[in-house]
């Protein structure tokens, strides 16, 4: 299903890019779009993880390093039968985190130092349980290649934006083309972005929920993180590009802008009940 999903996403991607190209430059500026959706197609699947992670700065850590993150995710992995992610720090004092590649031999986690700061050892592990259930469940390749897409979507919209602003594009006679064509592309683009987000199933959060509970045992230590991770960023708001928002482990957006109420994460306390139910019928709540 996830294959599915991310070759949809791809074909999209190309439809739109192209859709793009021909209103701002006919025929012509649609091959040339065909062209670019070609490399944005190849770029997304292979590096999208480290186009993420060089976004937000995110700092490969050693074991000597880090050794206690180290120790959570080594014993979790172990649990989980699965190889070891390589482990970042993000030089953020919000507190989240997100797991990115394009599969579990190729996975990173990646947790921002404001988590490490406010968690304790058992809801830092149900966290990282969490992000390592995204990585068991293969759906960080979607979750990667639609920031990617999400990213260059708004990127042309920016284009076309300063097109119209400057007055450098569009001035050709075509039907196809000119101020009108730029005006949807400026309109229509962010909308499309948006829909990508919600193409990511609120549902993969709670089944990353339920199987990091499942890895490590402990549901309410991953109830205990959501609720801190929730009230935290209010207090210290993240700067993540909507165009990412999808893949952090809750939404960085919550409460900032519009974009909050597109949301692709479930709510707190609704995830955070479920959570509680698990406990209770491990005899842990």
């Amino acid at each position: 299903m996830n294959a599915l999903k991310t070759g949809v996403l791809l074909a999209a991607l190309t439809l739109l890019i192209m859709w793009i190209g021909r209103m701002i430059g006919g025929p012509g500026g649609m091959m040339v779009a065909f062209l670019f959706a070609l490399v944005m197609n190849g770029v997304s699947y292979w590096f999208s993880d480290k186009i993420v992670l060089a976004m937000y700065r995110a700092k490969p850590v050693t074991e000597a390093e880090a050794p206690e993150l180290y120790s959570i995710v080594g014993r979790l992995t172990a649990q989980a039968g699965l190889p070891m992610p390589k482990l970042y720090i993000l030089p953020d004092e919000s507190a989240n985190a997100f797991a990115t590649g394009r599969n579990p031999n190729h996975a990173a986690v990646a947790v921002t130092r404001g988590l490490m700061r406010i968690l304790d050892q058992g809801e830092v592990e149900g966290v990282l349980a969490h992000e390592l259930a995204h990585v068991k469940n293969r759906d960080i390749l979607i979750s990667s290649i639609a920031a990617t897409l999400a990213g260059a979507i708004m990127m042309l919209a920016n284009m076309a934006r300063w097109g119209m602003i400057l007055g450098g594009m569009g001035r050709s006679d075509d039907d196809n083309g000119g101020a009108l064509g730029l005006l949807a592309t400026v309109i229509v683009a962010p909308i499309a972005a948006m829909m990508i987000q919600l193409a990511i199933s609120r549902s993969r959060e709670y089944q990353a929920d339920v199987t990091g509970a499942s890895i490590s045992g402990k549901p309410l230590g991953l109830a205990n993180a959501l609720l801190k991770l929730e009230n935290a960023s209010r207090v210290i708001p993240s700067q993540a590009s909507p165009a990412t928002a999808h893949m952090f482990i809750v939404n960085p957006l919550s409460g900032k802008s519009m974009a909050a109420l597109f949301s692709t994460h479930p709510s707190i306390p609704d995830r955070v009940n479920r959570l509680r139910a698990m406990a209770q019928e491990r005899g842990q709540y």
